[in-house]
């Protein structure tokens, strides 16, 4: 992240010049990091190596964020295991202005194996339109059998009821208006 954050936050223009004036030799890179107050010198180095191996193109900004093929990250990591090869020394050799990318690819990798290497959706991920069903729990023997009976129950209560209601309507209405009756006094004296 150190490398990341010290190249963003210079312009293209103040890294040239820095990068030239240490080309001139007239000053090293402890002098140069005092006069324009760079908290490291890693990061002249890192620009001063960019603009040997790759020129003036590579010093400047990205705009656009890279995205790179799990293959590649893989050929990437592989080669600097192999070699031996510094961060800084691998991402000369493959064309990356950033060595720190390399670091982050390597302890991913560590980390998740092959899905760490994969490009990672930012942000929320999106609501769906459907509901998401709460998992059901499992329930044992007994617990079925007495949901089963208890469903038995009502079914049977429900049948009762509506067999009364076939036989006499009027009957089944009247009785039950009286209790629809009473409930409704309970609640309002509540």
């Amino acid at each position: 992240m150190f490398g990341v954050f010290y190249m963003a936050k210079y312009s293209d223009e103040f890294k040239l010049k820095v990068v030239k004036e240490y080309l001139e030799g007239i000053f090293g890179y402890r002098i140069l990091a005092k006069k324009y107050e760079i908290p490291d010198t890693k990061v002249i180095r890192r620009w001063v190596r960019a603009f040997h191996s790759f020129g003036m193109e590579e010093i400047k900004r990205k705009r656009k964020k890279a995205v790179y093929p799990v293959p590649f990250k893989l050929s990437v990591l592989h080669y600097r295991k192999r070699t031996g090869a510094s961060f800084q020394d691998t991402a000369i050799e493959f064309g990356l202005n950033n060595p720190s990318i390399i670091s982050h690819w390597k302890k991913a990798f560590e980390k998740e194996g092959m899905e760490g290497l994969q490009k990672k959706p930012k942000g929320r991920p999106p609501m769906s339109r459907k509901k998401k069903q709460k998992p059901k729990k499992e329930m044992s023997r007994e617990k079925q059998l007495e949901r089963e009976i208890e469903l038995l129950r009502l079914e049977n209560a429900y049948l009762k009821k509506l067999n009364a209601f076939q036989e006499n309507p009027n009957a089944f209405l009247e009785k039950h208006k009286q209790r629809w009756h009473s409930n409704s006094t309970k609640k309002d004296s509540n």
